[in-house]
């Protein structure tokens, strides 16, 4: 019913928002600068620009500098599943470089919200990314995608890469990383990373509760699943999947920093209606990128509630995956970068670098732990500090384990 709803209320303001569209362009061709339609246009584009995506965008890297030279990136799939695809960004020309692969959040956002963090990576790594599939777009007869299959696609996804690849893993995603380089350590598998840079996750949310913590300790697990799980619509091809719908996660986020939304929306007529297109395309290619979001699997979601936020499995060394426990003690030879930001209210400080203490078999000189200070949760992986601070780090973690 939650997500029928939605999607009629989307549905009707499909002519409203196709007007507006159409009436701020033709305000935008004959108005000629003058105030009073530039005004007018910028209240259509607001009203034409209510509304979510629910596909991928582009990455838009299609080239990077390498030394003095641009060369051409294009992408290409590595390993595909139903519920994700090894995507790689592969350059033309381009010397053999460390093998990275970017483990994207799985929480209602595309993997494309480490646009920046590739673009950083990319001159001096052979960059892949885990590009997760919107949930509603995949049929019920693939199955299940839980905890258990995230971590076995991390596998997949590394083994797909070969021998010596790296990891980094950004927000959410650090337990499941952390639990598949254990898993992998050992099995004493050829493909486990050679390093491994957990950035902002939560792998022991007991250390300073944030809002977020909060949330997910203040209900039991039969609440969420009464109240935010919903059935994807019939018109789209996983027509009646359980899922965690991407609106709901997204009203969640916005809730929290209401204050900051409703001012950006704002200053962003503010700019059109004076004309300031620059100012106005800063704020309109982040609400972009943020108002795209994809639907989680109802397992997924609530198994990582439940196992990472509630239950704290994997810090209290009860975590199991298909059956047998997690063990981070075997991790002897993927090394440990932890990254965590000073102002982060997501994952606070002292969540990340909990992982030192799991992977208590690694020698002192193999773990590492970085604070930026001054950063939220989303400067740790892009903007000015990540890179320009962090992002040195993590090459030198990485050309130290080559």
């Amino acid at each position: 019913m939650l997500y029928a709803l939605y999607q009629s209320a989307a549905d009707l303001m499909l002519p409203m928002r196709a007007w507006a569209n159409a009436t701020g362009q033709t305000l935008a061709a004959g108005g000629g600068g003058r105030q009073s339609w530039q005004t007018a246009g910028a209240l259509c584009e607001m009203m034409s620009r209510a509304t979510l995506s629910h596909r991928r965008p582009s990455f838009g890297i299609d080239e990077t500098r390498m030394g003095n030279e641009t060369v051409p990136v294009h992408e290409e799939e590595v390993l595909a599943t139903p519920f994700g695809t090894l995507l790689r960004f592969a350059k033309e020309g381009a010397p053999p470089q460390p093998r990275v692969l970017l483990v994207a959040p799985l929480s209602g956002h595309f993997a494309t919200l480490l646009r920046d963090t590739v673009r950083v990576l990319l001159p001096e790594h052979d960059v892949h990314i885990t590009d997760w599939a919107n949930a509603r777009d995949v049929g019920m007869w693939n199955g299940r995608f839980g905890f258990d299959e995230y971590v076995e696609h991390l596998i997949r996804f590394l083994e797909a890469m070969g021998p010596g690849a790296h990891v980094i893993a950004v927000c959410q995603p650090c337990v499941q990383a952390l639990a598949a380089a254990a898993v992998m350590a050992e099995d004493d598998n050829p493909a486990q990373p050679r390093s491994m840079t957990l950035m902002a996750g939560p792998i022991d949310t007991r250390v300073s509760p944030t809002k977020v913590n909060e949330l997910a300790m203040g209900k039991p697990i039969g609440w969420f699943e009464q109240n935010l799980i919903a059935r994807v619509p019939l018109r789209f091809p996983g027509a009646l999947r359980r899922v965690y719908p991407g609106f709901v996660q997204l009203t969640a986020f916005m809730s929290m920093n209401a204050e900051r939304h409703i001012k950006a929306q704002v200053d962003l007529y503010r700019h059109l209606a004076n004309g300031e297109q620059e100012q106005a395309a800063t704020i309109k290619a982040f609400y972009d990128e943020y108002f795209a979001v994809l639907d989680m699997t109802a397992e997924f979601y609530l198994e990582t509630v439940q196992w990472v936020f509630q239950e704290h499995r994997l810090a209290k060394g009860e975590l199991d995956w298909k059956g047998r426990r997690v063990n981070p003690k075997a991790i002897r030879r993927t090394a440990l970068f932890t990254v965590e930001g000073e102002r982060d209210d997501i994952c606070a400080v002292g969540q990340t670098v909990a992982a030192h203490d799991l992977c208590s078999s690694l020698r002192p000189y193999r773990k590492k732990h970085y604070m930026q200070a001054g950063v939220g949760h989303y400067g740790v992986f892009s903007g000015r500090r990540w890179a320009g601070q962090i992002y040195p780090l993590v090459r030198n973690t990485i050309l130290a384990n080559e």
